[in-house]
């Protein structure tokens, strides 16, 4: 038999495509499908699963929503089926988050009913593990003892599970071998380690190559050149206190406002034992925009916009230059976690309505679904909702962040045509924040008086 990688491919596609399942009772229908499929690749029997007959779809505006706003997925009215309309892009889609989905709102008319569906969207292992340059210089003095370290930036991958696992490896050499990430990476990161002593007149320089390879299959690799110069110069390089640093940072704080106070010692005299601070070369262009360093004082500060919702941790590689003619560097690194303050109002919507409302119909009658949302995380982000008091109606979580407007008693339009209603959706802040939203719902008539004389 012949192995064929694009035959396996096409069978863990079908896989995933065959794992459409129906919970029951939960009122939600799951299917998966891979990101990257072709348009026109099945998902599911969406009507047959949701138990509506094919006829019925056109006569009850059988309509999909999905709550991005984007035209993923469509259904074909003829057969029911749900199909892949344009690309899916994991990474797009929902970054490195290790659930992504795509949920969906079926909603039908005459009665109104509303399905929720989620749509798991699978990885693929379309990216390759990718290092921030595709060549590094290095500089390090002659005078290193052995076991020093000199910390790498590593590669990112923007899969996820095994297909982002990284395997790190180095072109053989007698100088230098591999310290790679520990399970936590922010306590120990990838470095080199030098194992023989360095001598510039005998190597003035060193070429290395770093490899990383993901665990996907097939898997992806990527490379970066390191050019190491072995420099002449003073013996003792600065040394922070810590090599790690953590700090908390409440989220919105003003420009200006001093984070954390970095020190290195360097055991050098004069301008060798002079100390510059610096963001590491590696550091991305978000960090810089968000937090500078005194370059004399070690002091961190903010100096952009800092946003729990936007990213809720910054890594940041500070490297000590002493001034020495030849200089040599230390490294930390510090970890700053953005704490979320209650900052965002709950979003409260009406999806759909279903009005006038016949003074005949019966309790329990949907009038409106309703859906709200918090950006904040924890009982920042946990919203409820409450009615407008001592009207005929109320309101019924149907599901997570939903509810429906329902009738709670008998309706009369000779007493009462119409009502305006208020819905509140509270957050658990505290102080919490709100939001309103009001619904006229006015009562139709039905013929359930019979004429009368004034007079017998």
């Amino acid at each position: 038999a012949v192995y064929s990688p694009v035959g396996q491919e096409s069978r863990r596609l079908l896989l995933w495509l065959l794992l459409a399942v129906w919970e029951a009772g939960s009122g939600q229908l799951h299917y998966s499908v891979p990101e990257e499929a072709k348009h026109g690749t099945y998902v599911g029997r969406i009507a047959q699963d949701l138990g509506l007959e094919l006829t019925e779809l056109v006569p009850r505006l059988f309509r999909v929503a999905s709550k991005s706003g984007m035209d993923l997925l469509e259904v074909n009215l003829q057969n029911g089926i749900l199909f892949v309309n344009s690309r899916i892009d994991r990474e797009e889609l929902c970054g490195r988050s290790a659930d992504c989905s795509i949920h969906l709102e079926v909603i039908v008319d005459r009665p109104l009913q509303v399905f929720h569906v989620v749509v798991e969207v699978k990885d693929i292992n379309d990216n390759p593990p990718v290092f921030p340059a595709t060549q590094k210089n290095l500089f390090i003095a002659e005078s290193r003892p052995l076991d020093s370290r000199f910390p790498l930036e590593g590669a990112s991958d923007a899969d996820i599970g095994e297909n982002a696992l990284l395997t790190y490896r180095l072109s053989p050499n007698e100088y230098f071998s591999l310290e790679k990430p520990s399970d936590d990476e922010r306590v120990k990161g990838l470095g080199l380690i030098l194992r023989k002593s360095l001598d510039r007149e005998e190597t003035p320089e060193i070429f290395l190559v770093l490899t990383v390879t993901d665990g996907g299959k097939p898997e992806l690799t990527g490379t970066v050149q390191l050019l190491i110069t072995v420099l002449d110069a003073n013996d003792n390089a600065p040394v922070f206190d810590r090599t790690l640093y953590k700090v908390k940072l409440p989220e919105n704080v003003t420009n200006g406002t001093l984070v954390i106070k970095l020190n290195a010692s360097d055991l050098d005299e004069g301008l060798n034992g002079d100390i510059i601070y610096s963001f590491s070369s590696d550091t991305s262009p978000n960090v810089k925009s968000k937090f500078h360093i005194d370059p004399v004082t070690g002091q961190i500060m903010v100096k952009g916009y800092i946003d729990f919702e936007e990213s809720k941790s910054y890594e940041i590689i500070v490297e000590g230059i002493d001034k020495g003619q030849l200089p040599l560097s230390g490294h930390c690194r510090v970890i700053v976690e953005v704490e979320d303050n209650n900052d965002n109002v709950p979003d409260l919507e009406f999806k759909s309505l279903s009005l006038p409302i016949r003074e005949d119909a019966p309790v329990g009658t949907v009038i409106a679904l309703i859906s709200v949302s918090d950006r904040d995380s924890g009982a920042n982000g946990q919203v409820t909702c409450t009615l407008t008091s001592h009207v005929p109606f109320k309101l019924v979580s149907t599901f997570k962040n939903y509810y429906s407007l329902v009738l709670d008693s008998a309706l009369d339009r000779e007493s009462v045509s119409a009502y305006e209603l208020v819905v509140t959706a509270r957050d658990g802040g505290s102080p919490s924040l709100w939001a309103t939203a009001s619904v006229s719902v006015e009562v139709a008539d039905v013929n359930d008086n019979a004429p009368a004389f004034a007079q017998p």
